[in-house]
């Protein structure tokens, strides 16, 4: 009897002494560290869902949502499991950073089979490149298989004409069928198309047949791109933010957002254009045609300036704002966003839709909550010299 309680007790002595090993062996093994990955492509989106009331969210956020640390890649590539469709898209507007309550998490499970999902405000292109830099070091599978899925998705839904649609599956009745140069949507799809046929370490593990499928697709938006450059006034210009996804002609989208030479949208297919090797004469043209645009639209002396404002209260938050444009001689080149074709007069509008010819006719709601004027062809105008000695030597659109 003595021996059989002596035997139990050395049996949980030693189960104890294990355990106790054990944990002391794990406290000396620190935890897998990875590399911080930048959530900085998923800004736009996360300002919308803070800043934007929307009733049409999935989930909206709580009073001061906490959010992982940019270092804690696997929790925030878990949210974007979470947030990614059955199709293999994801809706936008949401902030990948944030700790999810478990109602919200409950919530996001159940539109698993919906099919809201977009390009829109840099969304599912963005997803597909953190889930490859996740993979590439952890090598966990389902970021590798998620990843792969988002790709297949880009694919299946280009245009035939090589064009990519704000939504896709396609909405009817709407604008977000157009091909859709705006808010990134077009050219962030063509970037991570690149990189994989770059070979970027981060898609490593894209088979060979999937990079083909890829080739395919990025020459055919390449194609789409020069087809869609503006002709105004008998020369070529810059493109919209939008386009008829049948005809290929500027479209509308918003109802403010009207067909026009749009030089926001244009500067960032311009530097595309730019960064490609040894470019054929038809980008060549189409790039010297682009910054001889950006120049002979320059507006000088005026400089916008955001003015406080008695509160007002609009569909969408109280705004304490307004915008005007004054006189300034000591102010450098802008450009307005939207340039009539063929009269090449800066553009504006409304809700309504009306064409208007000055910021101060635009209603305050609008003329504060949007992006009238732009700076943004200064980059390509800085970029040019270099470019244009490389690759076009012998023609310089710029000399005076």
């Amino acid at each position: 009897m003595k021996i059989s309680i002596l035997l139990r007790n050395f049996k949980v002595l030693l189960a104890v002494m294990i355990l106790v090993g054990s944990l002391s062996a794990q406290e000396k093994v620190p935890s897998k560290k990875y590399i911080s990955i930048s959530l900085s492509p998923f800004s736009d989106s996360r300002g919308h869902w803070y800043g934007i009331r929307d009733a049409g969210n999935i989930v909206n956020p709580v009073p001061n949502q906490p959010k992982y640390q940019e270092s804690d890649i696997i929790h925030i590539a878990d949210n974007i499991l979470l947030y990614q469709r059955n199709n293999g898209g994801w809706p936008k507007n949401y902030d990948m950073q944030a700790i999810l309550t478990s109602a919200q998490v409950d919530s996001l499970q159940k539109t698993k089979d919906m099919v809201h999902t977009t390009f829109d405000n840099s969304t599912t292109y963005t997803h597909v490149e953190y889930l490859a830099q996740v993979y590439s070091q952890t090598s966990i599978e389902k970021y590798k298989d998620a990843c792969l899925k988002g790709i297949r998705f880009m694919l299946k839904a280009q245009y035939p004409n090589g064009g990519w649609p704000q939504y896709y599956p396609l909405e009817k009745n709407n604008y977000s069928s157009h091909i859709t140069f705006n808010d990134g949507a077009y050219m962030g799809v063509m970037l991570t198309l690149k990189k994989i046929i770059d070979n970027d370490p981060m898609f490593s593990f894209v088979a060979k047949k999937e990079r083909k499928e890829v080739n395919t697709a990025y020459n055919k938006g390449l194609e789409c791109i020069l087809k869609c450059q503006i002709v105004s006034k008998g020369r070529l210009t810059a493109w919209c933010q939008q386009y008829d996804e049948f005809n290929l002609k500027p479209a509308w989208a918003r109802a403010y957002e009207m067909p026009s030479i749009s030089n926001g949208e244009s500067v960032e297919i311009v530097l595309f254009l730019m960064s490609l090797d040894h470019p054929d004469k038809r980008i060549i043209e189409s790039v010297q045609s682009a910054v001889k645009w950006f120049s002979d639209s320059k507006i000088y002396n005026t400089r916008v300036k955001t003015i406080p404002a008695p509160p007002e209260k609009t569909p969408y938050k109280i705004n304490t704002i307004d915008r005007i444009v004054v006189i300034d001689s000591t102010a450098p080149p802008i450009w307005t966003r939207f340039y009539e074709i063929e009269t090449e007069r800066p553009l504006f509008s409304d809700r309504n839709s009306k064409l208007l010819y000055s910021i101060a006719e635009v209603s305050r709601e609008r003329r504060s909550g949007y992006g009238w004027y732009t700076y943004a062809p200064k980059e390509a105008l800085e970029k040019y010299p270099e470019w244009q000695k490389k690759w076009a030597a012998d023609k310089n659109v710029l000399a005076k």
